[in-house]
């Protein structure tokens, strides 16, 4: 089972969409602070992600956002192009 296209579509509006469940949109927004230069976790945003993950998951989410914080930073200095791995799905 793979993300609906007008999910992914709507990424930039995870905070409002009603596309994406309470726990997506904490997620999302622990992805945001650690990703974007200038934000950070606090402790409100690090209370929200422990009220939808135990401690084993906020690891494995946070070494996942950190993984692909890494790759995409190691990728576009290095001039690695996009992999085109999501297109949407073809409306009949």
């Amino acid at each position: 089972m793979g993300i609906p296209d007008e999910k992914i579509l709507a990424l930039d509006r995870f905070s409002t969409s009603a596309l994406y469940t309470d726990q997506e949109r904490v997620a999302l927004e622990y992805a945001d602070a650690m990703t974007i230069t200038g934000r950070e976790v606090d402790d409100d945003l690090f209370a929200r992600v422990s009220r939808f993950f135990n401690e084993d998951e906020i690891v494995e989410l946070t070494m996942i956002i950190a993984w692909e914080n890494s790759s995409s930073k190691f990728n576009r200095a290095l001039r690695v192009p996009s992999q085109n791995l999501w297109r949407p799905a073809v409306q009949g």
